[in-house]
């Protein structure tokens, strides 16, 4: 599925051949040669700066929009990327093996296919080259994060130390710029990082340690650092603790030229969580969502918001978009390239909502995000964003839970964790007691190294590749979660949860039920608390059309031996939309006639 809603300034790159150069209004967005490669066009990841688009797809490949450049779009030759991310003056990109490459440049629009390479961060700005390989301790080459600011890069290592390499001018680097005005290798800047942040075109970073303290460097000209009002320096020349951060957890933090905002997720008394945005900056550059100048983070409030949650947000030069998980799409901030999407080029103070007439959400409204650049917005559909799928997040969460928590292992500070036994027992060869080499792995292990072992072994990824090639030998790495759901199911012993129609009960276990239907996704992991047993009535299904519906529940298929009638497919239909399935492809509609289409 490729979905990608555009508006914005349509140059510098030319994104679309045929369109003016302001879109005003979300348009859908095609790639040239949309019938070549289809089967690769799903969409992972868009980033977008000052001169330059990369769309990075699900096979790990991507192609570049690069601006007053002849050759748009180019393929990018480098394999099974993670992520990738663009500043204002730089690329970079992440692989699945830990590698980093990036290339600096500037453009210089009386000579267009001349590349300035004002950073000097690359020998030859047109190519890419692997930054990571040039930090100087070799055990600290593999990358689990890349960040790009207007001018540097920001590297987050395994091992959870914060390099920087490109201009330190503004202090950006977190070291005095009369001594230390650019670097060509990553410089050390900070150990015991968790989480790196910057933005589309700052001259900024925030560093979250593992304590979650949060730290910050860099271009404070307008407060936008969330310092206060009474810091006034206008270079924040080495790292600097904020005293005055929300609670919660912060989730992302991005900063515009003149303004950062923060999206802190807190905890409720009902242990749900709610998702707030802060912001701090001036608010006659806009993009701050306020009509007033704020030097701290403070909270930005709209009725749009009431009853709602964050889902996705994303900030530009001057500008901010927010999904919500209703599917509102937010705006507010400068609007001169048409970025804001309202028809005209009128700037916002405060948050709006604009309309998305035309776009009709395809399955989980969580699979959608939203992506700034200078005068450019996207939204665009892609289940693949995270690191974990949102499904294996929920079942994570799920899994830390006490009562499906009933194996404890203990690290190497005498700290308990507890894991989900069930789990494991189909996640690990059974060759031998692997368990046992799992315990002796975590007892040398601190608790976050502990943590990170377990979301591999539950997600069958590869969150940390130092640790992961300490258990890879453990793992049943050929397993994924889905496969891992259906093997329970062939347990009679490991269901957990009744649907009660009419005289029969159907015993499923609950992970499966979450991984199928949002309606037994939210009752399950919203609860405080949940009981085994759990019962509910739904009769409306005939006993073959249930035996169907079953059926598809763990194998995706539809069930051999049953004809198919009109009656049945109408009272699976109503079954799809009372259970709120989350459909694959093929669909159980579409099996269902296809099979029925068959039979006549």
């Amino acid at each position: 599925m490729n979905e990608i809603i555009f508006f914005g300034s349509n140059e510098d790159p030319k994104l679309i051949k045929n369109e003016p150069k302001e879109i005003t209004k979300p348009i859908q967005f095609k790639f040239e040669n949309e019938n070549e490669n289809e089967n690769e066009k799903q969409i992972k990841q868009i980033s977008t700066g000052d001169f330059a688009t990369i769309f990075l797809f699900k096979n790990g490949k991507a192609i570049e929009y690069l601006g007053y450049s002849n050759q748009n779009p180019s393929k990018i030759q480098i394999e099974n990327i993670q992520k990738v991310t663009v500043g204002g003056h730089n690329e970079a990109i992440l692989t699945k093996e830990g590698n980093v490459f990036a290339k600096g440049y500037d453009i210089n629009p009386k000579h267009p296919d001349k590349f300035i390479n004002i950073s000097s961060l690359l020998e030859n700005p047109k190519e890419f080259i692997n930054i990571s390989s040039l930090i100087e301790d070799k055990n600290d080459r593999i990358i689990q994060d890349v960040v790009s600011g207007d001018s540097s890069i920001y590297l987050l290592t395994s091992n959870q130390n914060a390099y920087g390499i490109g201009l330190n001018d503004y202090g950006q680097l977190g070291f005095d710029p009369k001594k230390l005005k650019k670097t060509e290798k990553p410089i050390l800047m900070m150990k015991n990082v968790s989480k790196i942040f910057s933005g589309n075109a700052p001259y900024s970073v925030f560093l979250l340690n593992s304590n979650q303290e949060l730290f910050v460097c860099g271009y404070n000209y307008y407060e936008q650092l969330g310092l206060g009002e009474s810091i006034k320096e206008k270079k924040i020349q080495k790292l600097t603790k904020i005293q005055n951060i929300p609670k919660g957890k912060i989730i992302d933090i991005q900063c515009g030229w003149f303004h950062s905002i923060m999206l802190i997720e807190e905890e409720e008394e009902n242990e749900n969580s709610k998702r707030k945005l802060y912001s701090c900056g001036r608010y006659y550059f806009n993009g701050l969502g306020k009509n007033k100048d704020t030097y701290e983070f403070t909270e930005l409030k709209s009725s749009l918001f009431e009853n709602d949650d964050i889902l996705d947000f994303s900030v530009g030069r001057q500008h901010t978009l927010i999904l919500t998980t209703k599917g509102k799409l937010i705006v507010f901030g400068d609007n001169k390239g048409s970025q804001l999407g309202t028809g005209d080029t009128k700037s916002q103070l405060i948050p709006i909502q604009i309309e998305l007439s035309k776009l009709r959400f395809n399955e989980n409204i969580s699979n959608y995000h939203v992506s700034c650049g200078y005068k450019k917005s996207f939204l665009y559909y892609s289940p693949f964003l995270s690191p974990f799928s949102n499904l294996e997040e929920d079942l994570i969460k799920l899994f830390r839970r006490k009562e499906f928590c009933n194996i404890s292992f203990k690290t190497k500070n005498g700290e308990i964790i507890e894991a989900h036994k069930l789990i494991l027992k189909y996640r690990l060869n059974q060759i031998q007691n692997q368990i046992e080499k799992l315990q002796e792995i975590i007892s040398n292990k601190s608790i976050k190294e502990s943590n990170q072992i377990f979301e591999m072994i539950y997600s069958n990824r590869i969150i940390n590749p130092i640790l992961y090639s300490e258990i890879k030998e453990i793992i049943n790495s050929n397993e994924k979660i889905e496969e891992t759901m259906k093997r329970i199911y062939l347990n009679e012993n490991e269901k957990d949860f009744i649907i009660e129609r009419k005289e029969k009960q159907y015993k499923f276990p609950k992970l499966i039920l979450i991984m199928r239907s949002e309606l037994y996704r939210g009752m399950f992991l919203s609860v405080t608390k949940d009981k085994s047993n759990k019962v509910t009535d739904y009769s409306e299904l005939s006993n073959k059309s249930f035996q169907i519906f079953e059926y598809w529940i763990y194998s995706n298929q539809i069930k051999e031996g049953i004809q198919i009638t009109q009656e049945m497919i109408n009272e699976i239909q109503n079954g799809i939309d009372y259970f709120q399935l989350n459909q694959t492809n093929p669909n159980l509609f579409d099996l269902l006639i296809n099979k029925f289409n068959n039979q006549n």
